[in-house]
């Protein structure tokens, strides 16, 4: 199957990703449900003609969606992947609470893909012209962050449990991905920017690989011994069947 070039068929693909781990009940599908909603939302908003250059974000989330389907389709296929695509998509098989399982496809995708996208789609011009539809971006995951903190809680009835650890509350674990993670997607893609088309590219793209695993081996264990019993405690009430969580995220 070719890549897709538009969103709408990237949507196509991450449907049939959703179906596939439905079908399966492998936890691969969580990430792609809440990247398909962002995605979807995005679409409705180049649609509406809201971004300052709409075309040109489209073919920046176009090549953004590709990075994660061939990091799917070359994993699926015990092909090499990034080191923090691997670390997420091994770890879909672990005992890890849902809020866990959705930030490690985040942490991937967010701070590695989109600098890694946002670097090429504006390679040969300025980046600088992209950053208020970047941080427009932001403000549409912002809103995507709240809807689904609302609707983790119908899977995850123990998951307000992590209000009692003071500032890693539920809502800042998800923000930080959602959010936090695009500001310094953004600092990654000034780094890479200049170095399109070099050798130094693929150098620093390495650099920042490794460091986006140490943040996603920090999310898979963190350090806090307290974190980790009560992140364990959570898993063990969560809904197990992914077609039941990913039907209660979606119900209005």
């Amino acid at each position: 199957m070719p890549r897709p070039t538009t969103i709408q068929q990237v949507l196509d693909e991450l449907d049939s990703i959703i179906s596939d781990s439905i079908a399966t009940n492998s936890r691969l599908g969580l990430f792609a449900y809440i990247y398909r909603r962002t995605t979807a939302e995005i679409a409705a908003e180049i649609d509406l003609g809201n971004f300052e250059d709409n075309q040109r974000l489209e073919l920046l989330d176009v090549d953004f969606a590709n990075l994660y389907l061939d990091a799917y389709k070359a994993y699926k296929n015990n092909q090499p992947v990034s080191a923090s695509w691997a670390f997420a998509f091994e770890h879909a098989k672990e005992p890890l609470n849902i809020v866990q399982h959705i930030m490690l496809g985040m942490n991937a995708h967010i701070n590695l893909d989109l600098a890694i996208a946002t670097a090429t789609t504006m390679s040969g011009k300025d980046i600088r012209d992209i950053e208020q539809d970047f941080n427009k971006v932001n403000a549409i995951l912002f809103q995507i962050t709240n809807e689904l903190q609302d609707r983790l809680s119908r899977v995850s009835p123990l998951l307000f449990v992590l209000d009692w650890l003071g500032k890693n509350t539920d809502e800042q674990i998800i923000d930080f991905s959602m959010r936090k993670a695009r500001e310094q997607s953004w600092n990654s893609a000034n780094l890479l920017w200049p170095l399109t088309g070099s050798s130094q590219f693929e150098t620093t793209k390495n650099g920042i690989d490794q460091l986006v695993l140490k943040l996603s081996q920090h999310i898979a264990a963190p350090k806090s011994r307290i974190i980790r019993f009560f992140l364990k405690v959570i898993q063990k009430f969560e809904t197990k069947e992914v077609s039941r969580i990913i039907s209660k995220l979606k119900a209005e």
